[in-house]
């Protein structure tokens, strides 16, 4: 494992705790954010879905941003939860977040992504009603692929989108410059939108690129890159540390 030498792409607040843990290992590490998170001003349909929110049998919440603000949302509407609905979370950091709030939350194990959160039985039991409910908490854009599931089986979904992702902005060549001068064999994305800003980012050099080792949170964002060319990707069934650092393990440089 300590072979790799990586390059972390998440949000800045989110690489110091993954290089921590990657350095705890004897595996070297830089950064370069590819997403900056910027929360989205309150709309009053964003309002209304919150003030509604015991409508809805089951939330969604698709990522760590989403948890965070949709926790300072829910502060200002709820002095108490809602009762007798279920909550779910993609990942298990963001099952944390939501966790240390007090909520009870569900969160798949085998495949922290959305047909992992498909697939949860105990999703099932929410929806076991006449016109089930279900909001999804998102940055904007993203996981259509779980609302048209769920639309499918007769489930009404709603998104409160709360944040976006844009793309730092940084000098040419910048990201050849990081993998050189660090001595880097492998990157790491969060998102098929990181992996989108890191085509962008490399520009002409993306030829290069294609040939480093790229580890991806799940096989939608792993048939994305290997339809841009990517020779060797590594999924790692979800983008907690414990999935990343299982995957390290499994896989070699």
């Amino acid at each position: 494992m300590t072979a790799w030498r990586l390059l972390l792409t998440r949000p800045a607040e989110e690489c110091e705790p993954l290089a921590a843990a990657l350095a705890e290992r004897g595996i070297h590490s830089a950064s370069l954010p590819l997403l900056a998170i910027e929360p989205l001003p309150e709309t009053p349909e964003q309002r209304s879905l919150m003030l509604d929110l015991d409508r809805y049998k089951a939330v969604i919440v698709v990522s760590k941003p989403a948890a965070r603000i949709g926790l300072e949302r829910l502060d200002q509407y709820w002095p108490q939860p809602p009762i007798n609905q279920t909550w779910f979370a993609v990942g298990a950091a963001t099952a944390d977040i939501l966790e240390a709030y007090g909520l009870s939350v569900i969160t798949p194990v085998q495949s922290e992504d959305s047909e992992g959160v498909l697939a949860l039985p105990q999703l099932d039991e929410a929806l076991q009603e006449a016109d089930p409910r279900v909001l999804i908490l998102r940055g904007e854009g993203g996981r259509e692929t779980m609302a048209e599931t769920l639309r499918e089986r007769g489930v009404q979904v709603d998104y409160l989108e709360l944040y976006r992702r844009v793309m730092p902005d940084y000098p040419q060549n910048t990201l050849t410059d990081c993998l050189v001068a660090e001595r880097l064999n492998g990157v790491m994305v969060s998102s098929g939108q990181s992996f989108a800003h890191l085509r962008t980012l490399a520009g002409l050099a993306w030829p290069v690129l294609c040939t480093v080792p790229l580890l991806v949170p799940s096989e939608r964002v792993a048939e994305q890159a290997r339809a841009a060319g990517i020779q060797r990707v590594i999924t790692c069934h979800g983008a907690s540390t414990a999935a990343v650092l299982a995957a390290l393990e499994e896989h070699h440089p």
